[in-house]
């Protein structure tokens, strides 16, 4: 008896996964769908230097990558892709951080990386506020990124 309330169990929680990912797709749809537009509407929502860092870090990335793809993933998480993901523009209460999933790979010489140092695969850097962006950094961070991307998709 315990085993079927168990299977019972993961069936709703299966079936509520599914809904809350449904109802989270038409609220998307609803907010304008493409995710251009909704990364414009997170950085609006924002409203403070949160909003203000992720918009600059926004240009900055495509300044470096004008072929770069936006996407929106994950319940709202704004993505940059290329021949594969680059990174990430994540915002919370104090720090808006950029994860580079393939971070760990890259050199990164100016040492932006200042967190998600132990993995072997992803490196973040967490922006407070104030902080000034060593932006042709980033930009030629952004760029290896990319080159990685492409040199992977390659092979």
């Amino acid at each position: 008896m315990a085993g079927r309330t168990f299977r019972k169990s993961a069936k709703v929680a299966k079936a509520t996964t599914t809904m809350m990912k449904r109802e989270s797709g038409a609220k998307e749809a609803k907010a304008g769908g493409r995710p251009s537009e909704l990364i414009d509407a997170r950085i609006k929502e924002l409203g403070d230097w949160r909003g203000k860092m992720l918009s600059r870090l926004r240009a900055l990335i495509k300044q470096a990558d004008p072929e770069v793809v936006e996407e929106w993933k994950w319940r709202g998480v704004p993505v940059w892709s290329h021949d594969g993901l680059i990174c990430t523009g994540e915002t919370y209460k104090n720090v808006v951080k950029m994860t580079f999933a393939k971070g760990a790979a890259l050199k990164d010489p100016s040492h932006l990386f200042n967190s998600s140092l132990d993995g072997n695969t992803r490196r973040a850097i967490d922006f407070h506020e104030g902080e000034k962006i060593d932006e042709e950094a980033l930009k030629t961070l952004v760029r290896a990124a990319v080159t990685l991307n492409k040199s992977k998709a390659q092979s």
